[in-house]
């Protein structure tokens, strides 16, 4: 019997899967980071820092407050590693043999450059494993450009930066930590734990289940549309049918209101789909989210979700943007209720709040106000930018927020 979901049941059930229910219950522990990042399969890493660096945001977005150091520490401990996922991500090291899988087949998953780069590149590259095999860790940063060359941007990347990507995606190379945001490279096997070395790699079958139904459980409900995005590896590969794993019993198929497709959730969340339906998860969480976060990075998802339609307008031109460069949806209780652009000044210890718009429909009133102020503050005194200031254009909502922040923090700036 399929088991019908209101949207709001169905929203409340993605959040408690996605750790975005309620606020963290307790202090932030270093293996928190970590159990985080196996709930979520990934960590999507990412460079834009007029806030926090996503995959810093995406962890206080679910713990509050915590040391960034803790994740840096993972890396170089080898709990995590760096692998291309859903994007460029921290991954936990168990999961290693399944992208054994992703380096030995670049073509299969979407990887056709590196691969025709190891063949059209072979004594560069050969070169190169001497070098690091020889010398030891390197960074891109050890390779001079040619005289008289600068980069033009962030793909602009030198001979030297390239070949270590490649040896990188083809799994030679793997990064042993960062100094700063800059990735140390070693050979695979002086990082990779010993007890991984000889890991068995699965076959594309058995790739194809595991990494279906751990998109569904990290989703916590999904339709068979969103499935391929979340190892965005997946998509060029047939998987098993959502459909056929319910029907073995390893998915449980639902009818979500307004869905025109069945939706899935993992039978290990068979618990919480039996409390969303009798509307006993609710939400209280409010929060920031980043524009990486998994709740939101597939664009689709997160209309046919939360009704919200958000677009990343950074690589817009400024002329044509309409919410800000690089906006945060604003997640309250269960609800995506806009959407906020900020830039933490952190020489200054300021938190600016340059444009805030809400979703049609929503009213400002004296709750939302103190839960966004609430939600903003903590966020500023995470960046180490206590004061926040308000300089969006005025609006009820603007002078709302500016108000209840002088009342908590008595940190708000004039207009």
């Amino acid at each position: 019997m399929t088991i019908a979901l209101s949207i709001r049941q169905a929203r409340s059930l993605q959040l408690a899967a996605m750790g975005l229910l309620t606020p963290p219950p307790k202090k932030a522990r270093k293996i928190d980071v970590l159990k985080t990042i196996h709930s979520m399969n990934m960590l999507q890493i990412d460079t834009i820092s007029v806030v926090a660096r996503s995959q810093y945001l995406v962890l206080w977005s679910r713990l509050g407050h915590y040391k960034n150091e803790w994740l840096d520490e993972l890396l170089a401990e080898g709990a995590l590693f760096e692998y291309w996922s859903h994007a460029a991500c921290l991954l936990p090291i168990e999961h290693y043999p399944n992208y054994r899988f992703a380096m030995q087949n670049l073509e299969l998953v979407g990887s056709e450059r590196t691969a025709l780069r190891l063949k059209t590149h072979r004594k560069q590259l050969d070169v190169l494993r001497k070098h690091v095999a020889e010398s030891g860790e390197v960074r891109a940063s050890d390779f001079e450009r040619p005289a008289g060359k600068k980069g033009s941007g962030w793909w602009d990347w030198k001979p030297e930066k390239l070949l270590l990507e490649t040896l990188y995606t083809a799994g030679e190379l793997m990064v042993a930590r960062r100094e700063g945001f800059h990735r140390i490279y070693d050979l695979r096997e002086r990082v990779l734990p010993t007890h991984l070395h000889d890991a068995p790699v699965p076959s594309q079958a058995e790739l194809e289940r595991d990494w279906t139904l751990a998109a569904v459980k990290a989703m916590g409900i999904a339709t068979g549309r969103w499935i391929g995005d979340y190892f965005r590896h997946a998509r060029r590969v047939p998987r098993p049918h959502p459909q056929a794993l319910a029907e073995q019993g390893e998915l449980i198929a639902t009818a979500v209101e307004g869905f025109s497709q069945p939706a899935y959730v993992h039978r290990d969340h068979q618990s919480l789909l039996n409390k969303a339906a009798k509307n006993q998860l609710v939400a209280t969480h409010t929060t920031l989210l980043s524009p990486f976060d998994p709740l939101v990075w597939d664009r689709e998802r997160t209309l046919a979700m939360f009704d919200f339609d958000y677009r990343l307008e950074c690589y817009t031109p400024e002329a044509k943007r309409i919410y800000g460069y690089f906006t945060l949806p604003v997640l309250r209780r269960g609800e995506i209720i806009g959407r906020i652009e900020a830039k933490a000044h952190r020489s200054d210890g300021v938190f600016d709040i340059k444009q805030l718009h809400l979703e049609s429909g929503k009213l400002v009133d004296d709750a939302l106000a103190n839960d966004m102020a609430d939600a903003l503050a903590d966020c500023a005194a995470w960046h180490q930018t206590p004061k926040v200031s308000i300089s969006a254009p005025r609006s009820k909502l603007a002078t709302a927020l500016k108000a209840r922040l002088k009342k908590t923090t008595a940190s708000a700036t004039s207009f």
